[in-house]
């Protein structure tokens, strides 16, 4: 049956800064709508006080949490109750930090010829902005290309980690190639960013 309360939340928490702070963001109830607020709470541990999940202005769909403790086995627990006149609907969502590491994709990536080389690119980026600590928490990256026309593409993963160059090798002539790459933290925890948006290069032609 239908419920008059507002509907529960989806709820997702993703860790963009590791470790400074996670990110957490659910969908509004769908329109109609009537005024709703959330209220955002967390804790760390079934006994611990609760604190708030901090709210860019209110009635976001957002709320971050800046007190991280790393590498804890006790889960988190954020609290996103919506409440409207109808009454009030709470959904819990536990995480552990290292678990929901996702980094924003790299950025700025450049996709270059390199002179007297027919079947090779040059891709150079920038790791994320948002991740703040790059030298004590690398990143490792993924690279997925594919030719113009080709229905299929490739990926190859790349190190050393902070490696923010590679050349991609025994490619075809002549041919315009598209190009994205993702992030993900070293260790291995967590996930890899979406694909930064798509760049294309062709390789050197000899004048």
């Amino acid at each position: 049956g239908y419920s008059p309360a507002s509907p529960k939340p989806a709820v997702e928490c993703w860790a963009v800064s590791y470790p400074q702070t996670v990110n957490c963001t659910w969908k509004p109830a769908p329109e109609p709508r009537l005024e709703t607020y959330f209220i955002t709470t967390y804790r760390h541990g079934m006994g611990a006080k609760e604190n708030e999940c901090v709210q860019p202005w209110a009635g976001a769909s957002s709320c971050s949490i800046s007190d991280i403790q790393m590498f804890s086995i006790t889960p988190y627990v954020l609290n996103v109750t919506a409440v409207n006149p109808l009454g009030a609907t709470m959904n819990l969502f536990p995480f552990i930090v290292e678990q929901i590491i996702r980094p924003d994709p790299p950025e700025d990536l450049r996709v270059s010829p390199i002179p007297g080389e027919s079947k090779k690119l040059l891709l150079e980026w920038q790791p994320p902005s948002s991740w703040p600590f790059p030298q004590y928490f690398p990143l490792k990256y993924l690279i997925r290309y594919a030719r113009e026309g080709a229905n299929s593409n490739r990926t190859v993963s790349i190190g050393p980690y902070e490696q923010t160059s590679f050349i991609l090798t025994g490619i075809r002539p002549r041919a315009v190639h598209h190009v994205q790459v993702a992030a993900k933290d070293f260790t291995d925890y967590g996930n890899y960013s979406t694909w930064s948006p798509l760049v294309s290069g062709t390789p050197w032609t000899q004048p």
